[in-house]
């Protein structure tokens, strides 16, 4: 999909408004990038946000000039895709704290004139909605007509419905739960410690030293990326295929699948920043909005407007179905509207990211129902 025909433009917005964090810290001023793709209509009614997950970016779909692959949902957003740009407005940003732009620990802190690193203050996914509301008055966005997010984009959604409930009109949330289940925070701090262990860790201002904590920003990357296939997808793609013909008895690489793992880790490291890491992890362990809300929840959903889409995949073991059947009975027993798919597909947690008929046929249908007027 040529740049053209989708229309990407990429921005930086300067945010030059105080943001007070969840944690009571304050992050005086801040960049945001982002991305967009087809054209925002007069009325200004068919802006879509796509929220990103723990690695992910503002390049959402196309090719930059030189790219060998497309953004990480090209197969999603597009011409005549589930989510239209012919029809759509299509917004993604780079999370404040992320490391592809927007401001976070690998930036100047303004105040110090020296990188962050480890100072840079810890997000919750309810900062993150904060800084997306400013991103959305700075485009003059009235409200959304969709906001769309897988795992940790999907939290990221839901949140927006009930923190500001009257500019969502539809929430897509897909592969995600209410909050994290303890396995899931004990593999987000075993990914942690691998960082922190590091040599060239240097308490998170490794940068100032001029080094990277590759090695515990590998393995980080190879244990998160086992929660994210299957056994059946990582079966059926290495097996127990060997290397080479033989076994060497020796503890290098032998498998496919030790040989796929490492190289997965070393690229991670090359276009990744560890405090980024360390951030977005504890954002999903901290993602708990019904605690967050506590009483006064029941009272922000009568104001919600939204309809829902919820879809899990039979294979995420990450975040499996029952979490997303959570998350529809939270929005049942609060009358809500909302709409449930759990696809079959052996692709793990990862099967957000790749083309099945069935899910996109659910999303295009979603989509084009809520489209109707545009």
């Amino acid at each position: 999909m040529s740049n053209k025909l989708l229309n990407i433009i990429t921005s930086v917005a300067q945010i030059r408004n105080p943001l007070k964090l969840s944690s009571g810290k304050i992050i005086n001023e801040y960049d945001l990038k982002y991305e967009t793709y087809g054209n925002l209509n007069k009325e200004k009614n068919n802006a879509v946000l796509v929220c990103h997950a723990l690695s992910g970016n503002h390049h959402a779909a196309g090719f930059y000039e030189n790219d060998k692959k497309p953004g990480w949902w090209d197969n999603m957003i597009g011409p005549g895709k589930p989510i239209d740009t012919n029809k759509l407005y299509v917004v993604c940003l780079n999370n404040l704290g992320g490391c592809h732009g927007s401001t976070g620990p690998t930036s100047k802190n303004p105040d110090t004139n020296k990188i962050y690193g480890s100072s840079f203050p810890i997000i919750t996914v309810r900062d993150w909605v904060e800084s997306q509301k400013k991103l959305m008055d700075y485009l003059e966005i009235k409200n959304w007509r969709f906001i769309v997010g897988g795992s940790l984009g999907g939290m990221q959604a839901f949140q927006w419905t009930i923190q500001y409930p009257m500019l969502v009109k539809n929430c897509i949330v897909i592969a995600a739960a209410p909050k994290l289940t303890a396995q899931n925070i004990a593999f987000n701090e075993v990914a942690r410690q691998a960082i922190m262990k590091d040599p060239n860790w240097h308490d998170g201002n490794y940068i100032e030293k001029g080094v990277v904590p590759a090695q515990g920003l590998a393995l980080a990357r190879m244990l998160g990326h086992i929660t994210y296939l299957s056994d059946e997808s990582m079966g059926e793609k290495f097996g127990r295929d060997l290397k080479e013909s033989k076994l060497n008895f020796n503890y290098d690489v032998e498998f496919q699948i030790e040989s796929y793992l490492r190289y997965q880790g070393e690229k991670f490291v090359t276009g990744f920043d560890a405090n980024t890491y360390l951030l977005m992890t504890k954002s999903l362990d901290y993602f708990d909005p019904i605690k967050d809300f506590g009483d006064s929840l029941n009272d922000l959903f009568k104001s919600v407007n939204s309809k829902y889409l919820i879809i899990s995949f039979t294979s995420d073991w990450r975040f499996p179905p029952k979490r997303s059947r959570e998350l529809v009975k939270i929005l049942l027993d609060n009358e809500k509207n909302v709409s449930y798919a759990e696809i079959s597909s052996e692709g793990g947690h990862d099967a957000f990211l790749m083309s099945n008929k069935d899910y996109f046929h659910i999303m295009k249908a979603f989509i084009d129902e809520a489209n109707n007027g545009i």
